[in-house]
């Protein structure tokens, strides 16, 4: 069978539209067009290439949100070469054991990261901003040329927190980009007249795909903001230039509490969804009455991300759902053997499809664990009623999510265990209403007289990403655990909660 050729999306549209907008760096009155962002990134392709980056080699960035990052991003596909953006809430620890396991060859960096950036290891490292400036102005375009790259090659690596405590690198092929692109295109009507505003961190799958690659696709435009801040989001969907808006539900609800809701006309938006979390239903409601339907969707990392979107036509009555499968994906959900489940009974979520990740980044144990002739295992716990409707219901795995990010209690016990006073631990995931889920670390004490539960959280601070720590801490004698040694956290969600 023939490879599928990856097309150079950039370059197209800067021959055949050059002077529309492909980018708004909100954070730096900075405005791309398509020629533009191509001249850019084939400039920094050309440099990336005299100072040794080819085919499959590793480029990583350190750095908020910045039209920057999809300058790498499409220079590294005019190598072949693999973009592995870092999540810049990590701790430095964290951020070194991402570096060391995907090796890149190149490490470009805000200033803001600086210190972090010294002690992680890459023969060339490039700061953003005069350096930066500097480097592509002395490059030489003309030596680059278009995209040759296929869609099995890798053209990114997003690391994700594992069970077993060690993050684990997503392979993000060009297929997966191209694949999100019309999934999540078709779904939400997106065109090249559409206008996307992204407020998700570009080193998350949602911040790099939630809509602004698939707005690149098709000639479109996206506005990136540097960070969240309500004020201006809901400055900017007022102001009729945008289209189409995606969020987390955090998000939705710092919105919804801003002095400015209450008279902000939302009308102008044609498009409005969800992810990342279970969006709370009351919250859904409270847009719904202001005439703003939010459809709730799901994916994952490992699937570009896009698997579910609800129709608007069923976002209400189907209230709680995520919707059914994109056009271009298949989904079961399965029993502890495998086999299908019946109506409304709740299994595993497993899905398949040309948007979904061929592996983990030299992980052989994860990809096997996770696979099943060609079936990516998500972890999630799931039902399908009558009507074909996909609801989650719960994690399969101990998996948590606060704010959006997904928490793997396993990372957090492995730094509590530690701490000299903590004996045995477990953390779980605990409801809470701005965040959605927050941690809660619960510890059999060495010496419980002594035991100092603000002194435990704080132990954490340079060892984990702040959305990490727990928020809360209990004290028990003893972990109930099964006969294998489990924890039986569901027993302590129950009487802790």
């Amino acid at each position: 069978m023939r490879p599928v050729p990856a097309f150079d999306w950039i370059g197209h549209h800067a021959d055949l539209s050059p002077d529309a907008v492909a980018l708004v760096d909100d954070g730096r009155d900075l405005t791309l067009t398509y020629a533009d962002l191509e001249e850019q990134s084939r400039r920094l392709a050309a440099w990336m290439a005299a100072n040794g980056v080819g085919a499959g080699d590793r480029v990583a960035i350190l750095a908020g949100n910045t039209t920057d990052v999809f300058e790498a991003l499409f220079a590294c596909a005019k190598l072949t070469a693999i973009l592995v953006p870092l999540n810049w809430r990590l701790a430095v620890p964290e951020l070194e054991f991402i570096v060391d396991d995907c090796r890149p060859h190149v490490l470009i960096y805000e200033d803001t990261y600086a210190e972090a950036s010294a002690v992680l290891n890459a023969p060339v490292k490039l700061q953003l901003g005069d350096d930066y400036a500097a480097a592509k102005a002395g490059a030489h375009p003309a030596t680059v040329g278009s995209v040759t790259a296929h869609h099995d090659d890798a053209w990114a690596i997003l690391y994700t927190s594992g069970t077993t405590g060690h993050p684990k690198g997503a392979i993000c092929t060009h297929g997966m980009f191209f694949w999100n692109a019309i999934n999540i295109g078709h779904a939400v009507g997106l065109t090249s007249a559409s206008t996307n505003l992204n407020v998700l961190p570009t080193f998350h799958s949602g911040g790099l795909n939630l809509y602004t690659t698939p707005c690149l696709h098709l000639g479109a435009r996206s506005i990136n903001l540097r960070e969240f801040d309500p004020a201006r989001v809901l400055e900017l969907l007022v102001s009729g230039e945008i289209t189409h808006f995606f969020g987390v539900p955090a998000i939705y609800q710092f919105l919804a509490e801003h002095p400015g809701w209450a008279d902000a006309d939302l009308s102008k938006v044609e498009s409005w969804a969800c992810g990342g979390a279970p969006m709370p239903i009351a919250l859904l409601q409270r847009y719904a009455d202001r005439g703003v339907v939010i459809r709730q969707g799901m994916g994952l990392t490992e699937t570009s991300p896009t698997v579910f979107l609800t129709d608007e036509a069923h976002a209400i009555s189907k209230v709680g759902s995520v919707g059914k499968p994109a056009l271009h994906t298949e989904i079961r959900v399965v029993d502890e053997a495998g086999a299908d489940v019946g109506v409304d009974e709740i299994g595993e979520l497993w899905v398949r499809g040309p948007n979904v990740t061929p592996g983990y980044w030299e992980r052989p144990e994860a990809n096997d664990a996770s696979f099943t002739d060609g079936w990516l295992h998500t972890g999630d716990a799931a039902r399908i009623d009558v009507d074909g409707y996909v609801f989650i219901v719960d994690r399969w795995k101990d998996m948590y999510i606060s704010g959006g990010e997904n928490v793997y209690p396993a990372e957090v016990e492995q730094v509590l265990f530690h701490h000299p006073n903590v004996m045995d631990v477990a953390v779980i995931g605990v409801p809470d209403e701005r965040w959605g889920e927050v941690g809660m670390a619960v510890v059999v004490p060495r010496d419980a007289a002594g035991f100092d539960a603000a002194e435990i959280l704080a132990f954490c601070d340079d060892k984990l990403a702040r959305y990490k720590i727990p928020k809360q801490v209990a004290t028990v004698g003893e972990l109930p655990r099964n006969a294998a040694g489990k924890v039986l956290k569901r027993e302590l969600r129950e009487s802790l909660t």
